[in-house]
Protein backbone atom coordinates (compact mmCIF):
# COMPACT_ATOMS: atom_id res chain seq x y z
CA UNK A 1 0.00 0.00 0.00
CA UNK A 2 1.00 3.54 -0.90
CA UNK A 3 0.00 6.26 1.25
CA UNK A 4 0.26 9.77 0.00
CA UNK A 5 -0.11 12.98 2.19
CA UNK A 6 0.99 16.36 2.35
CA UNK A 7 -1.49 17.76 0.29
CA UNK A 8 -3.65 21.22 1.47
CA UNK A 9 -4.44 25.02 0.05
CA UNK A 10 -1.98 26.97 -0.56
CA UNK A 11 -1.83 30.16 -2.30
CA UNK A 12 0.22 31.12 -5.83
CA UNK A 13 4.23 31.42 -5.41
CA UNK A 14 3.84 29.06 -2.08
CA UNK A 15 5.14 25.70 -1.24
CA UNK A 16 3.99 22.06 -0.50
CA UNK A 17 6.00 18.79 0.14
CA UNK A 18 3.95 15.93 -0.33
CA UNK A 19 5.13 12.42 0.82
CA UNK A 20 4.32 8.52 -0.26
CA UNK A 21 4.93 6.58 2.79
CA UNK A 22 4.39 2.29 2.06
CA UNK A 23 3.26 -0.26 4.38
CA UNK A 24 4.69 -3.78 3.05
CA UNK A 25 6.56 -2.61 0.42
CA UNK A 26 9.66 -0.98 0.24
CA UNK A 27 10.18 1.76 -1.83
CA UNK A 28 14.60 1.48 -2.63
CA UNK A 29 13.47 -1.14 -4.75
CA UNK A 30 10.75 0.57 -7.01
CA UNK A 31 11.12 3.40 -9.55
CA UNK A 32 9.25 6.02 -7.59
CA UNK A 33 6.83 8.35 -9.79
CA UNK A 34 4.20 11.41 -8.97
CA UNK A 35 1.40 11.79 -11.00
CA UNK A 36 -1.84 14.26 -11.30
CA UNK A 37 -4.67 14.64 -12.47
CA UNK A 38 -7.04 17.69 -12.50
CA UNK A 39 -10.71 18.44 -12.55
CA UNK A 40 -12.07 17.56 -16.32
CA UNK A 41 -8.54 16.35 -17.45
CA UNK A 42 -6.47 12.97 -17.49
CA UNK A 43 -4.35 11.56 -15.12
CA UNK A 44 -0.66 13.59 -16.36
CA UNK A 45 2.98 12.65 -15.47
CA UNK A 46 5.27 14.92 -12.93
CA UNK A 47 8.09 13.62 -11.51
CA UNK A 48 9.81 10.26 -11.84
CA UNK A 49 13.29 9.06 -9.70
CA UNK A 50 14.39 6.25 -11.17
CA UNK A 51 15.57 2.67 -9.14
CA UNK A 52 19.30 3.81 -9.11
CA UNK A 53 18.44 7.32 -8.45
CA UNK A 54 20.51 8.80 -11.27
CA UNK A 55 17.91 10.03 -12.75
CA UNK A 56 15.22 12.18 -12.34
CA UNK A 57 12.21 13.13 -14.77
CA UNK A 58 9.98 16.29 -14.46
CA UNK A 59 7.61 17.34 -16.98
CA UNK A 60 8.02 20.93 -18.58
CA UNK A 61 5.69 23.15 -16.87
CA UNK A 62 7.05 22.16 -13.83
CA UNK A 63 10.92 21.95 -14.22
CA UNK A 64 12.47 23.80 -11.78
CA UNK A 65 9.58 23.84 -9.25
CA UNK A 66 9.33 21.20 -8.18
CA UNK A 67 11.72 18.17 -6.59
CA UNK A 68 11.51 14.64 -6.25
CA UNK A 69 13.28 12.26 -3.89
CA UNK A 70 13.42 9.53 -1.58
CA UNK A 71 14.74 8.73 2.19
CA UNK A 72 14.90 4.97 2.06
CA UNK A 73 15.46 4.93 5.99
CA UNK A 74 12.04 6.14 6.44
CA UNK A 75 10.51 4.38 3.23
CA UNK A 76 9.28 7.60 2.05
CA UNK A 77 9.23 9.59 -1.56
CA UNK A 78 8.62 13.07 -1.36
CA UNK A 79 7.38 15.89 -3.93
CA UNK A 80 8.60 19.21 -2.90
CA UNK A 81 7.05 21.87 -4.70
CA UNK A 82 8.07 25.44 -4.74
CA UNK A 83 6.59 28.39 -6.46
CA UNK A 84 2.73 27.11 -6.73
CA UNK A 85 0.57 27.90 -9.73
CA UNK A 86 -3.15 27.74 -10.08
CA UNK A 87 -2.28 25.08 -12.25
CA UNK A 88 -1.25 23.09 -10.12
CA UNK A 89 -4.24 22.24 -8.92
CA UNK A 90 -5.02 18.65 -8.68
CA UNK A 91 -5.23 15.42 -7.16
CA UNK A 92 -1.14 13.99 -6.73
CA UNK A 93 -0.79 10.20 -6.69
CA UNK A 94 2.23 8.90 -6.15
CA UNK A 95 3.21 5.38 -7.61
CA UNK A 96 6.14 2.29 -8.08
CA UNK A 97 7.59 1.06 -10.78
CA UNK A 98 8.99 -2.22 -11.70
CA UNK A 99 11.33 -0.64 -13.92
CA UNK A 100 14.72 -1.54 -13.59
CA UNK A 101 16.43 0.83 -15.61
CA UNK A 102 16.97 4.68 -15.91
CA UNK A 103 16.27 4.67 -19.55
CA UNK A 104 12.45 3.32 -19.26
CA UNK A 105 9.97 5.21 -19.42
CA UNK A 106 7.99 6.93 -16.90
CA UNK A 107 5.76 9.25 -18.21
CA UNK A 108 2.52 6.55 -18.59
CA UNK A 109 -0.10 5.80 -16.02
CA UNK A 110 1.31 1.57 -17.36
CA UNK A 111 4.61 2.54 -16.57
CA UNK A 112 3.71 2.36 -12.91
CA UNK A 113 2.67 -1.49 -11.08
CA UNK A 114 1.00 0.28 -7.87
CA UNK A 115 -0.51 3.40 -6.53
CA UNK A 116 -1.31 5.42 -3.51
CA UNK A 117 -5.08 6.68 -2.76
CA UNK A 118 -3.92 10.26 -4.06
CA UNK A 119 -3.56 14.03 -2.19
CA UNK A 120 -5.13 16.79 -3.11
CA UNK A 121 -3.24 20.12 -3.66
CA UNK A 122 -5.25 23.25 -4.61
CA UNK A 123 -3.46 26.59 -5.12
CA UNK A 124 -5.47 29.85 -5.23
CA UNK A 125 -5.74 33.20 -4.19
Amino acid sequence: QLQASGGGSVQPGGSLRLSCAASGRTLSSYAMGWLRQAPGKEREFVAALTLSGGSTYYTASVKGRFAISRDNALNTVYLQMNSLKPEDTAVYYCAASKNKYDSATYYRHADYDYWGQGTLVTVSS
